[in-house]
């Protein structure tokens, strides 16, 4: 396997949802090695890890914009995401020591009196997958909590989550709170319940639907 084929089969398998040789997703693939074994044999082939980083985008972005049009489904971007996990897991060393440079800090959290997860989580390791570096705060987030994160870390981009159409109220006083005090940070909503006129409407700067939205949009400023 040239180095080019082992590029091409770690965008297939992060796109296909194929961890290693002994995962059993996708069928199709069984018997076969996956991201884990290809991004092992790509650093030994001094393949450089911006490379193989670019290769798990990707892969994310045709799985990303297969979930966007409803081809599919919430299963399947969740095992994507392992695949693109098990690539990072051997990029991390290479992200602390300087050699691949994130885009920028993305903290994400569900807002105060929501504990849906699932939405934020899929955020979270898609956008980490694409080279932000993501510190994710949790459920039921008090405002304070965003707040204190933003002064530890200047610069970044905030991402708000709500499952429910009760907590959209919270989401609208902690939006609030954080441009009055920081009015430079761009903040991006999303959820169930939301839509651009709600975003706008609480003075939120994006609305994704779902996480491939939500790359673009932090892609956009990088």
């Amino acid at each position: 396997m040239n180095n080019q084929e082992l590029i091409e089969n770690i965008v297939t398998c992060v796109a296909r949802g194929k961890v290693s040789l002994e995962s059993p997703f996708p069928k199709d693939l069984i018997g076969q090695i996956g991201t884990n074994e290809l991004t092992k044999i790509a650093l030994e082939n001094n393949i450089s890890p911006d490379l193989i980083l670019k290769a798990c985008n990707d892969g994310m972005k045709i799985i990303g914009e297969r979930f966007g049009k409803g081809e599919a489904f919430v299963p399947e971007l969740l095992m994507s995401a392992k695949a693109m996990n098990a690539v990072m897991i051997h990029l991390k060393p290479f992200f602390k020591s300087g050699t691949v440079k994130s885009k920028g800090k993305f903290i994400i959290g569900t807002v105060l009196g929501d504990l849906h997860d699932i939405g934020k989580n899929l955020v979270s390791m898609v956008v980490e997958g694409n080279g932000w570096e993501v510190i994710d705060l949790g459920v039921d987030c008090k405002t304070e909590k965003f707040i204190s994160k933003i002064k530890e870390n200047p610069g970044c981009f905030v991402g708000l989550s709500a499952l429910l159409t009760t907590t959209m109220a919270n989401m609208n006083k902690t939006v609030q709170e954080i441009k009055k005090q920081f009015p430079e940070i761009k903040i991006l909503v999303g959820g169930a319940p939301l839509t651009m006129e709600a975003a706008i409407q609480m003075g939120a700067d994006g609305y994704s639907p779902n996480p491939q939205g939500a790359v673009e949009y932090l892609n956009s400023w990088v």
